[in-house]
């Protein structure tokens, strides 16, 4: 696969015009020097999603996706990197650079295997509609697959004799060794004459990147015959566990109408699904998901529903997909879990009661956490002290397998917050606690008195009180700060359109305000303080805009007054936005050390807290910093990179 150069990724931007390219899936009309339309990511009525020529970029107010028209293929066509560079620059006639020595004769000879995995497809496909495809026909039938059907998934018949298919495709002008090489014929080991591997079977063909056929399923018509279904050997073009079947449709599909991504165990599940309506779904190869299998589902959906039998294997079968899926579990991406009735699988269900029975169970999935507490729960008695530490050192090492350290801390604090409620006494000091991260708090700190069920730790150290000294404003009073320098001057956006554009608040009012004020400024560059705030005053965000604008307090700062140079508003605001990164990230990293009591035991809390109390100290030498910056102009920039870094080693520790 070529490796490509950030000359090369500029040299394709540079050819194509945004506009052009994202104009063919989302229709645009100009508006001054952008271009405007309907989000492709949510449901609207008034066009938020704008494209700029000139800057190579989109931003989509509604969603806050941001990207080029590489990220626009990979979010809204469910592309890979690679798929979404190979397009663009086909249309932009830049030849791909080659990955290394040989690389083009690996290329050519893919194509030459994928040309004969294609002249297979074809060969199978005419032999379904001959009388010898009779019984294959019948049997689709028998299975209420349609001629639609039959014709999206390009559904074939292999017929019973020996070399049908290899005699076919010689004709052709295919080499022996191509056909050898790409799985569809056998060369015995004893040196006699060559057959086809798939006879007697409906014939389901693979697809991979590109909508190339790259392998084959087969299902046998013959009730000895001694596997029920037949896939192709791992080949140049073809590895089973990095193949989904049916991916290309499925995430054209999620990605067009917004359904869920679906897998389930078998082709004909599948197809079943497409037939009723329901287009997004997937099948493994025949074995349990792998490692690279749900990387892809994870780059076409950031929690697939894994859909099983409703038997004891389909149990089993989910187990083993979070055994898989846990370590790699990252912020955003996970999975859910719907089970279909006892005995029956999506193909049956759909048959038996219809597509609703089949949305309902969907509707009704489950998290991967929920299925993971119910199997260990139910793995082992708990009738004892003894048998229930078990169950929590068991726990902790399972989160402690996941690699990425904040769904790591997240699932330590869930899964002791679960064995906290459901083995708490009924009554006593520790009966009756609330929700939310105070209660966590003072339940860590019952814990450490010695509470029967709890974890020994350390009580977690408290920010110093010099943070709340000298009027330092309110979390609302230091977002609405950021937000009104832009109202007020509306240039700043132009000199920080980075920051704007990933700044993170918390108050939605102020949230929504500055969707508004970047949208306007978006359509209007030249739009001054007074015309934004004529026009805000008509969209939902004009009580927090009044709010923002006739607070006093906020004017007291003078980068905020609407007279203020426009140098000493920039630095203010930058200023004002490093002291609101600094605040984020130390109640950030205090909450995350706090998980660590069950995560990592008593060594990981140990080193957490240490981890905290560098903090508090950056804190500090950091709220100093702030103050002097309102007193006299300076920055603390430094003090928040010295948090930045001690949070950094000691995660990375």
């Amino acid at each position: 696969m070529p490796r490509f150069t950030p000359d090369f990724l500029d040299e394709l931007k540079t050819r194509l015009r945004p506009s052009d390219v994202i104009g063919r899936y989302v229709k645009l009309r100009k508006q001054g020097n952008e271009w405007a339309g309907l989000s492709p990511f949510t449901k609207e009525k008034t066009p938020s999603f704008f494209v700029n020529d000139q800057k190579g970029f989109f931003h989509c107010f509604s969603s806050g996706k941001h990207g080029d028209i590489i990220s626009f293929l990979q979010e809204t066509q469910r592309m890979t990197f690679y798929e979404a560079v190979e397009r663009l620059a086909e249309e932009a006639g830049l030849p791909l650079p080659a990955a290394a020595p040989g690389e083009a004769a690996r290329v050519e000879k893919a194509k030459g295997l994928a040309e004969a995995c294609a002249a297979a497809a074809k060969f199978f496909s005419a032999m379904l509609r001959r009388a010898d495809g009779r019984r294959a026909l019948d049997y689709l039938r028998g299975r209420a697959v349609s001629d639609a059907q039959i014709a999206a998934f390009s559904i074939g018949y292999a017929p019973g004799e020996r070399t049908a298919l290899k005699d076919a495709l010689i004709n052709k002008g295919f080499r022996e060794d191509t056909l050898i090489e790409a799985g569809l014929i056998i060369r015995p080991e004893d040196g006699s004459a060559s057959y086809d591997r798939f006879r007697n079977r409906v014939m389901f063909p693979i697809l991979g990147a590109r909508d190339r056929v790259i392998a084959f399923g087969g299902r046998a018509l013959d009730k000895d015959a001694r596997a029920k279904y037949l896939n192709s050997p791992e080949t140049p073009i073809f590895h089973k566990g990095s193949v989904l079947y049916s991916l290309n449709l499925a995430r054209g599909a999620a990605a067009e109408d917004g359904a869920p991504l679906i897998v389930c165990e078998g082709y004909m599940d599948v197809i079943a699904l497409w037939g009723a309506g329901i287009r997004s779904a997937v099948a493994p190869l025949g074995t349990a998901l792998t490692e690279n299998q749900l990387a892809l589902l994870w780059r076409s959906a950031d929690e697939p529903v894994l859909c099983f039998d409703g038997d004891r294997a389909g149990t089993g079968a989910a187990h083993r997909a979070i055994d898989r899926a846990l370590p790699l579990l990252k912020p955003g991406k996970s999975l859910r879990f719907a089970f279909m009735p006892e005995g029956l699988d999506p193909d049956d269900l759909i048959r038996a009661d219809g597509a609703g029975a089949f949305r309902e169970r969907l509707d009704a999935a489950r998290p991967l956490v929920d299925v993971l507490w119910e199997r260990e729960i139910d793995a082992r008695p708990l009738d004892t002290p003894e048998r229930r530490a078990a169950l929590r050192r068991h726990l902790r090492e399972l989160a402690r397998s996941i690699a990425d350290p904040d769904v790591r801390a997240a699932y330590g604090a869930e899964l002791a917050e679960r064995l906290d409620a459901r083995f708490q006494p009924p009554s006593g000091p520790r009966a009756g606690r609330g929700g939310g991260k105070s209660a966590q708090y003072q339940r860590y700190g019952e814990r450490q008195r010695g509470g029967a069920q709890g974890f020994r730790h350390v009580a977690p150290a408290i920010p110093s009180p010099r943070l709340k000294q000298r009027g330092a404003p309110s979390n609302w009073a230091r977002e609405a700060a950021l937000v009104l320098a832009a109202v007020n001057h509306p240039a700043l956006v132009e000199r920080q359109e980075g920051a704007f554009f990933e700044l993170e608040l918390a108050d939605a009012g102020l949230k929504s305000l500055l969707s508004e004020v970047l949208s306007a400024l978006s359509l209007d560059h030249a739009l001054d303080s007074a015309g934004l705030k004529s026009h805000l005053t008509q969209t939902g965000a004009a009580g927090a805009l009044e709010r923002v604008v006739d607070n006093p307090e906020l004017l007291k700062n003078k980068f905020l007054r609407p007279d203020a140079e426009i140098d000493e508003v920039e630095q203010g605001f930058q200023n004002a936005l490093a002291h609101h990164l600094f605040e984020s990230t130390l109640k950030h990293e205090v909450a995350r050390s706090a998980s660590q009591i069950f995560t990592d035991g008593d060594e990981g809390w140990k080193a957490a807290q240490a981890a905290r109390q560098e903090v508090i100290a950056s804190a500090r030498a950091g709220e100093a910093a702030a103050s002097d910056s309102r007193e006299d102009g300076g920055r603390f920039e430094d003090a928040l990179e010295g948090l930045r870094r001690t949070v950094e080693k000691k995660h990375n520790r």
